[in-house]
């Protein structure tokens, strides 16, 4: 037995001498298509290689067969009809792959705990098909360590092959901005890190083959891993510095969008951020927590991201609030009264619904007690209400919880037509001059 792991590990090395010299990997295998995982397939169809995209969900692997991805950007969607590319939920095609790039997410649990429950599967998939000489780049959003003490343990137990004598080992964070017509995923700039400097070559070779943007190699797989966690974090803390003095603003009766275009004529020193009715999406809302969780695990608290993420978590709550106030100055409580919710997806003209706060303003609507009907176009599946005139009809007020297209062309005629006289604006997507001139008792976040 001792013999055959001998003879493996020198044909590993070997196989990684090879690649180094002469190594031009034709196959590349992407585990998790959503947001992340199939515009990397698409791009790495497009530079020339085979690709594979694999996905334990079958349900989405038939949607995908057919074509089938609205998260998908306009060109992106054409490409996507174009490509020749397999989809698969076997897994085991996995071993024929030269590069394998996880891309499933990282979520949080309810209490805001990292859920690393799909890495870690992602990981025992990988393990079970490793060989010798391929590079694993993990793309998935992780907190400082997470590859060292948790990723590759698992390869290693399962496998029995060591990163960087078997096999290539690296991260690179994945950098993703949907909606983004100027920057996209093929011309961010990237930061890669790895387990050792041959591994680092490898991944940063290949993402210089498939991408336009820079790609700016790190010291260490643990400072690949802050950066992205420290970026988001940092629009993070900024927001909730912004929504704070939105809240203080709606006191003091200054309207803080003024405010910020002000303070933006310095040419130095400071750098715009909004206030809104909350934070959604994959990635600002919960990376804060997994650098707040492992720092706790470490002896230190970071009592400066945690306040952060409390006041955004509470910004639906207040928008919520700023309803029931107007409501209550035409003698009308909130609970029974019908609500209007435009917008159900966390960003504006994208179809997503991760961490949205327009759900977290529907469930704090129905908790109060009152009627909610929700109507978003881009997810008419999530929707009460098959379009915009219905669900405004016979309502008492609206939340504009999402600011797609549709919404900021929105007029006053169109609300006091179906005699809406209250909206809060949650995103300050409506011009607040027009509408109070119209008679609406108009109120956005800190204006």
């Amino acid at each position: 037995m001792q013999q055959k792991i001998i003879q493996h590990q020198e044909q590993a090395h070997k196989q990684i001498h090879r690649d180094e010299r002469h190594g031009k990997p034709r196959r590349v295998a992407v585990i998790g298509l959503g947001y992340v995982g199939l515009p990397l397939v698409l791009l790495s169809e497009e530079a020339g290689y085979q690709v594979m995209g694999v996905d334990s969900d079958t349900a989405k692997v038939e949607a995908l067969k057919q074509r089938i991805a609205p998260y998908l950007s306009a060109k992106e969607q054409v490409r996507f009809r174009k490509s020749k590319l397999s989809l698969l939920s076997d897994t085991s095609y996995l071993k024929n792959a030269d590069i394998i790039l996880m891309c499933v997410p990282t979520p949080v649990y309810d209490n805001h705990e990292p859920n690393l429950e799909p890495v870690k599967e992602a990981s025992r998939l990988i393990a079970a098909n490793l060989r010798a000489g391929q590079l694993i780049i993990i793309e998935s959003t992780v907190n400082p360590g997470v590859c060292e003490e948790v990723i590759l343990p698992i390869l290693k137990s399962r496998s029995g092959l060591s990163a960087g004598s078997d096999y290539f080992f690296a991260h690179c964070p994945e950098r993703i901005n949907p909606g983004d017509e100027k920057w996209t995923i093929s011309n961010i700039p990237r930061v890669v890190g790895a387990a050792d400097p041959r591994s680092l070559r490898y991944a940063a070779s290949f993402y210089r083959s498939i991408l336009d943007g820079d790609v700016h190699p790190m010291r260490s797989l643990k400072e690949a891993e802050a950066v992205k966690v420290v970026e988001n974090s940092f629009r993070d803390i900024n927001i909730a510095f912004v929504n704070e003095l939105a809240m203080s603003f709606d006191r003091l009766r200054i309207d803080l969008l003024n405010v910020i275009r002000g303070a933006s004529t310095k040419p130095f020193s400071f750098l715009p951020h909004y206030p809104g009715c909350g934070v959604g999406g994959h990635c600002i809302p919960v990376d804060p927590y997994y650098l707040i969780t492992y720092a706790a695990q470490n002896g230190f608290t970071h009592r400066f991201m945690s306040l952060a993420r409390e006041i955004n978590n509470k910004m639906p709550h207040y928008t919520v609030d700023l309803l029931a106030a107007a409501l209550k100055r035409i003698h009308r409580p909130l609970s029974g009264a019908r609500i209007a919710l435009l917008g159900l997806s966390y960003k504006k003209d994208v179809p997503d619904l991760r961490e949205s706060p327009a759900l977290a303003i529907k469930e704090e609507l129905l908790r109060r007690g009152a009627i909610v009907r929700a109507y978003d176009p881009l997810v008419p599946e999530h929707s009460t209400e098959k379009n915009l005139e219905r669900t405004i009809a016979g309502t008492h007020g609206a939340i504009i919880a999402t600011d797609h297209t549709a919404f900021e062309k929105l007029q006053p005629e169109l609300f006091l037509r179906e005699g809406v006289t209250i909206i809060i604006d949650g995103k300050n997507c409506l011009s607040k001059e027009t509408f109070l001139a119209a008679g609406i008792d108009y109120k956005g976040i800190g204006r």
